[in-house]
């Protein structure tokens, strides 16, 4: 196997902390993390939930997933803006691919890249972030 480039290492290492933050998820069907780097320093988290005082339960009785929950790229965004700080020009590890809202999210706060450790159900949040020139990379982690 080829030895990693230093981007390679610092991507792997970036996933592996989402992986990580993923775990205060309370959401029981999916635990997604998110983490915004910019000039190396990590600006924002977050992780799929539900807003800031609700209870934490992500699903109804019948096991579907409440429309109110947040997704982890949602959580980040927001949590950089309300802090001041710019994500334009960041990258977003998440890792689950983004769906097409949260690309939508990530179009609009300047984020350039994208690297993702899972696919998500369906890959138009992928797609669309390609038409909008942000770099999409698929990173393969062993459990």
């Amino acid at each position: 196997m080829a030895e990693l480039t230093k981007q390679e290492l610092l991507d792997r290492r970036y996933l592996r902390m989402a992986r990580i933050w993923a775990e205060n998820s309370y959401c029981r069907r999916r635990q997604v993390g998110a983490l915004i780097v910019k000039d190396n320093s990590i600006i924002s988290d977050g992780y799929n939930g539900t807003p800031s005082g609700f209870e934490n339960i992500c699903e109804d009785e019948e096991g579907k997933t409440k429309p109110y929950v947040l997704h982890a790229e949602a959580n980040a965004i927001t949590k950089v803006a309300k802090s001041g700080n710019s994500s334009s020009g960041a990258t977003l590890y998440v890792t689950a691919s983004p769906c097409i809202e949260c690309a939508k999210l990530i179009i609009q706060a300047g984020i350039v890249r994208v690297v993702y450790s899972e696919l998500y159900r369906c890959s138009d949040g992928i797609d669309l972030l390609a038409k909008a020139g942000v770099t999409v990379d698929f990173i393969e982690m062993e459990d």
